[in-house]
């Protein structure tokens, strides 16, 4: 085989070769995923292949601010904000190594001044010759992806842009979540404030009787000054909703990226009610969890980084063509140039490393056996969160009946307690007592109801984003 044949051949040999790629081909690992769910009866999973996509969750609650802020949040949020800038990171990195696998090419231009000095026996003067040379060239060199690194590096790369995207997921829901939390909580402090109002008149009313029974002979100083006990301590308590309430307004603020000075929620005197859970609803709603998405693509990552590390113990082949025009004017680079050129490939491959290469590869496997257990803890952590989302529904549904008959109770002793205490029978102290059960036993029905509230977004949240 003569010279220009052999070269040829050795170019198609590279071609068949660069179909091979080192290390173990990606696939899922298994994660425990239970048939039905140990709360809430009646509901249990059902097997989908595809998970249903994520929507906008918080028309559950069909409340239009609460929609204007989570929209603000995905927008606004500097915590997304970052997520988003990691997640254009990953997309230049991949564009990066896309282009590491492609020729390059390299210009280059120089200029260069050299000379010779002779030295004459029995002469006190020496002669010299110099030149001057001028150069353009241009050097074009592809390392052929022989043994399929670039390509391990590749997919390393695509699965890091799915786990960043991931992540921007995950963190988008975490602060809207946050956001509705805070939201949620506000509507509640309205609501506990509205009863702390009611309650603080029926107070100032219980004052004027007790004031009046004093005058008449009927009741004793000390059934005034408890009256204006009770009434103060409910004012303190007004003090420190407010004073929440206000705390609750600057964490919105902020997780909308604004100053808090600008910001408020107006008061209204409605909670929305818990968003009915279906009985049924598909198991691969999990699978759609943003962060158990972003912990499978990290094991992806690791196990094209076993072939990134494997294909280090082969040799990279390198083919370069180098072209130049040179001449001893620069003129003349233009008009009658010499061409200097050469073409050929190149074989470089590490002898001796004193074990490095090996060690790599021992690392990258430990880092995937990592992101495994990783990707199976963030799956069973997401059935734990679901399972106690749903025993906590299960348990504030059952307890707001029984809440519900509990104030039903407190509100008739009230009014029993009171008409006795008008016909002089008992004590201002019952009347205390039996008023600040009315009104403890009513804040607590509002608390089940807002934590009801709260561990719907959680069941949301758990499900990652709902289960339409």
């Amino acid at each position: 085989m003569t010279q220009h044949a052999a070269f040829p051949a050795f170019l198609l040999g590279a071609v068949l070769l660069a179909g091979c790629t080192v290390g173990p081909d990606y696939s899922r690992p298994e994660v425990p995923i239970s048939a039905t769910y140990k709360h809430e009866a009646g509901w249990r999973s059902l097997s989908t292949a595809e998970p249903p996509p994520v929507g906008a969750w918080w028309v559950l609650y069909d409340d239009p601010e609460l929609d204007g802020l989570m929209r603000a949040t995905a927008d606004s949020n500097l915590s997304v904000a970052q997520a988003e800038a990691r997640f254009r990171q990953a997309l230049a990195q991949l564009r990066v190594s896309r282009a590491g696998a492609l020729p390059q090419v390299q210009g280059n231009a120089s200029i260069q001044r050299s000379g010779r000095e002779n030295n004459g026996s029995g002469s006190s003067l020496s002669s010299s010759s110099d030149g001057t040379a001028y150069q353009l060239g241009a050097t074009a060199s592809w390392v052929p992806d022989l043994w399929g690194k670039v390509r391990r590096q590749l997919e390393a790369d695509r699965a890091s842009i799915a786990s960043s995207a991931a992540d921007l997921d995950a963190m988008r829901l975490s602060m809207q979540s946050t956001v509705a939390q805070a939201y949620l909580r506000i509507r509640a402090i309205d609501l506990y404030l509205g009863l702390l109002e009611l309650t603080r008149e029926a107070y100032t009313r219980s004052l004027e009787l007790t004031r009046n029974q004093y005058s008449a002979g009927l009741a004793a100083r000390a059934d005034v000054i408890q009256s204006e006990v009770q009434l103060q301590s409910l004012m303190t308590q007004e003090t420190d909703l407010r004073q929440q309430r206000l705390l609750e307004e600057n964490a919105i603020a902020v997780l909308l990226g604004r100053p808090p000075a600008g910001f408020s929620v107006a008061r209204t005197d409605a909670l929305p009610p818990p968003p009915a859970i279906p009985a049924q609803m598909p198991s691969a709603l999990l699978v759609r969890r943003p962060d158990v998405i972003a912990a499978e693509r990290q094991v992806a990552v690791a196990n094209a980084n076993i072939g990134v590390a494997e294909g280090a113990w082969f040799p990279d082949l390198t083919l370069s063509a180098q072209g130049a025009l040179q001449e001893g004017r620069f003129i003349d680079l233009f008009s009658a140039p010499q061409l200097i050129w050469s073409v050929g490939p190149s074989l470089a491959a590490t002898l001796f490393d004193s074990g490095r290469r090996s060690a790599l590869v021992e690392q990258s496997r430990a880092q995937y056996d990592e992101r495994v257990a990783a990707y199976r803890q963030t799956f069973l952590t997401g059935i734990q969160e679901v399972e106690d989302a749903l025993a906590t529904l299960q348990m504030l549904k059952a307890k707001a009946g029984q809440q519900a008959r509990l104030v039903e109770l407190a509100e008739e002793n009230e009014r029993v307690v009171t008409n006795r205490y008008r016909a002089g029978l008992v004590t201002f102290l019952e009347v205390s007592v039996a008023q600040n059960q009315t009104y403890t036993s009513r804040r607590t029905a509002l608390e089940i109801k807002a934590e009801q509230l709260a561990a719907s977004i959680r069941l949301i949240v758990a499900l990652g984003g709902g289960w339409r």
